[in-house]
C-alpha cells in the first residue's frame, strides 16, 4: 500500500470520527433522501431527525441538528424550526419510556385531567419531567388522532386508549 493510500484511509477514518452521524445513520438517511428529487434532499428532514433522535437515545442536541442541516445541505435554522415545531422531537434527554398524554378537547372532556393526576401521583413527576431513575418522562401533547378512545396516551409508539387508573397501573407495571 502506498503512502498516499494510507493517508487517504486515515483521512477517511478521521472524517468519520469527527462526524456525529455514524455511517449507519447516514445510510438510513440516504434511504429517505433517495425518495425525493436530488435538489429537494431537505424534504427528508423529518425522517432524518427521527433516525438521529433514535440513534442518540431519544433526543436531539444542537450539534446533531447542525449535522443534519449540513448533511441535508440546508440552513441550520430550518432544521431547528422543524425540531422545535413538532412534539415528537425531544431537545433534552428523556426517560426510557416517554408517556405522551393527550390533553386536547376530546381527551379533556373524557377525563385526561384524571389521567394526568394519576400519573403525577404514581410517578412523582409532571409534564416535561423525568423520574430520577430515568425510566419515565411525561409529556403533554395535542391531539394524537384517537378521539374515539379518549382519554388516551401514547407510550413510545403504542397507543393506549380509554384509560382508567387501573389501566394506567397495568401499563406502568408492564414497562418495569
Amino acid at each position: 500500500m502506498s503512502v498516499g493510500q494510507l493517508g487517504k484511509e486515515n483521512l477517511k477514518k478521521l472524517e468519520e470520527e469527527e462526524n456525529l452521524l455514524s455511517a449507519e445513520v447516514r445510510q438510513q438517511i440516504d434511504h429517505w433522501i433517495a425518495k425525493y428529487p436530488q435538489e429537494q434532499k431537505q424534504s427528508a428532514v423529518i425522517p432524518a431527525l427521527h433516525i438521529v433522535q433514535a440513534a442518540n437515545g431519544g433526543y436531539l442536541t444542537n450539534e446533531l441538528l447542525d449535522e443534519v442541516a449540513e448533511y441535508l445541505q440546508m440552513p441550520p435554522i430550518s432544521v431547528y424550526e422543524v425540531a422545535t415545531f413538532y412534539s415528537m422531537f425531544e431537545l433534552k434527554p428523556v426517560g426510557r419510556h416517554k408517556l405522551s398524554v393527550c390533553t386536547n378537547i376530546s381527551c379533556q372532556l373524557c377525563g385526561s385531567d384524571q389521567v394526568v393526576a394519576h400519573l403525577r401521583k404514581r410517578l412523582g413527576i409532571g409534564f416535561g419531567e423525568t423520574t430520577p431513575d430515568r425510566r419515565f418522562t411525561i409529556k403533554e401533547v395535542e391531539c394524537l388522532g384517537a378521539c374515539g378512545g379518549a382519554p388516551m396516551m401514547m407510550v413510545g409508539q403504542t397507543y393506549h386508549e380509554n384509560l382508567t387508573p387501573e389501566k394506567i397501573d397495568q401499563i406502568l407495571e408492564a414497562l418495569k
